[in-house]
């Protein structure tokens, strides 16, 4: 029974390999010269953000044990999940010869293998997880730029400065539309194919901010002279407020790794050969093991040196006053880092907006620029990507609490995402024949994050629309 389950599989699968479009002069006109550093450069910006700076607060509440542990095991899920997934960027028949289809995006590969009722399933919570992220990242630029405010005045009014907590309230609109004027130019972008300078130049950004918030972490335990915190991380009232504590910390720790939503995108940057997935697990594994060592050098550092009093950041919560001047270097650089981790998740919403118009997407014009006479334009790219960058923006101006909602969508919307999907693709994929130990290891790895991620989502959906204090 197996087996004839597994060869219907396959022959659905080469039905669809047969019905999709491949076109060799398209295929040709695309010039893929992305490496493994380029790769990792576009990964450290779409993992490595802002977020990095709140693992002090998830590893208070899971203590000296959990905390690193969490951190080491969500590196883990990812390394196996980026494996997954990157196997199923090529799909060819079942010889290995002829019809070859390159999966361009995180959709076409689930349309591909899991049918049409799973793409619609997985382009909904898609289309919501990109767009909220370019919501996220503005109002989180915004913060940044405050804080920068923030911390200028409180090395001139003192610390904790009543009038500098108020100072700036009205001015995130401001910084909102600067932010977003400087996506509307990077956004005329062309693809992920023409971006490699803007992702390495993020992805050294984010290393400056971590080093620094590390560094701060680190000369305040010597400060001290004592490393705060317990095996069991800060100790509350009841033990149900604890649990829930524990899971909110496992669900923030949990979404803080994963880039499945482009992974495609990027492989399908990468020169060949060697093989495009054999370069990209070569990249993402260098990746998560860079990641890991800042996400533990920050988590632990920073609840060593605050111990039960962990903000819920290290720079916009104010763990740090001074030196005031490398509070703001570090503010500056998530800004710069933002800039790029935007477009690494928009670029992925345009490719499939552009697909979805087809040829109308891909008319050039030629059109009368004020100030530059005729020039070749491309209309439908111009237009749609500024409207798209406006209402994100429009959102994160109306809604500031936006990003709750999104945190609660992306907490649910995690495991279908970024283990679900993988999985069932590389079964597919692989054409691995149920009830095998291979199938059987694979399945439980899928159980065992969906039990896991359970957990993260009902703490991430107790917990999101509260502050966190300690």
């Amino acid at each position: 029974m197996g087996e004839e389950e597994g060869d219907r599989r396959s022959e659905a699968l080469l039905e669809k390999l047969s019905e999709s479009s491949y076109n060799p002069s398209e295929e040709r006109q695309v010039q893929r010269t992305g490496t493994v550093w380029t790769a990792m450069a576009h990964i450290i910006t779409a993992v490595i953000g802002s977020g990095v700076l709140s693992l002090a607060w998830s590893v208070a509440q899971l203590g000296w044990v959990g905390g690193p542990a969490a951190i080491v095991f969500f590196a883990g899920v990812t390394v196996v999940q980026s494996s997954l997934l990157a196997d199923c960027y090529i799909s060819r028949d079942a010889d290995g010869h002829g019809v070859v289809v390159r999966n361009k995006s995180y959709v076409q590969a689930v349309r591909l293998y899991l049918g049409e009722k799973s793409r619609l399933f997985c382009g909904f919570f898609l289309s919501i997880s990109l767009f909220g992220s370019s919501v996220v990242y503005t109002l989180t630029s915004a913060t940044s730029m405050r804080a920068i405010q923030k911390a200028n005045c409180y090395h001139t009014e003192g610390h904790g400065a009543a009038a500098c907590s108020a100072a700036g309230g009205g001015s995130d609109v401001y910084y909102m539309v600067l932010f977003a004027l400087a996506q509307m130019v990077l956004s005329l972008i062309p693809d992920f194919h023409n971006m490699a300078w803007l992702s390495i130049f993020a992805a050294v950004m984010s290393f400056s901010y971590s080093f620094i918030g590390f560094g701060l972490g680190a000369a305040k335990v010597i400060e001290n002279g004592v490393i705060k915190g317990a095996i069991g991380g800060i100790a509350l009232a009841s033990p149900t407020q604890k649990v829930w504590r524990v899971a909110q910390a496992l669900g923030d720790i949990a979404f803080a790794y994963p880039y499945s939503l482009v992974l495609l995108e990027i492989e399908d940057t990468l020169r060949s050969p060697p093989a495009e997935s054999e370069t990209m697990k070569t990249a993402s594994r260098a990746s998560i093991v860079v990641t890991t060592f800042f996400y533990l050098g920050c988590g632990c550092f920073g609840y060593a040196a605050f111990g039960d009093a962990t903000p819920g950041n290290l720079l916009t919560g104010f763990g740090f006053y001074e030196p005031y001047w490398l509070i703001d270097l570090a503010n500056l650089c998530v800004v710069l880092h933002l800039l790029g981790g935007y477009q690494v998740y928009s670029q992925p919403a345009f490719a499939l907006a552009e697909r979805w118009f087809g040829t109308e997407a891909s008319t050039i014009d030629v059109v009368e620029v004020p100030l530059l006479g005729r020039r070749r334009v491309n209309v439908f790219r111009l237009c749609y990507r500024t409207a798209y960058v406006a209402a994100a923006t429009a959102v994160a101006v109306w809604f500031p609490y936006f990003n709750q909602v999104v945190g609660l969508i992306g907490a649910f919307s995690f495991w279908p995402l970024a283990i679900h999907f993988p999985v069932e693709m590389y079964l597919a994929q692989a054409k691995v024949a149920p009830w095998t130990a291979r199938w059987l290891a694979i399945r439980a790895f899928s159980a065992a994050c969906l039990l896991v991620c359970a957990f993260a989502s009902l703490g991430s959906a107790v917990g999101v629309f509260g502050p966190k204090e300690s």
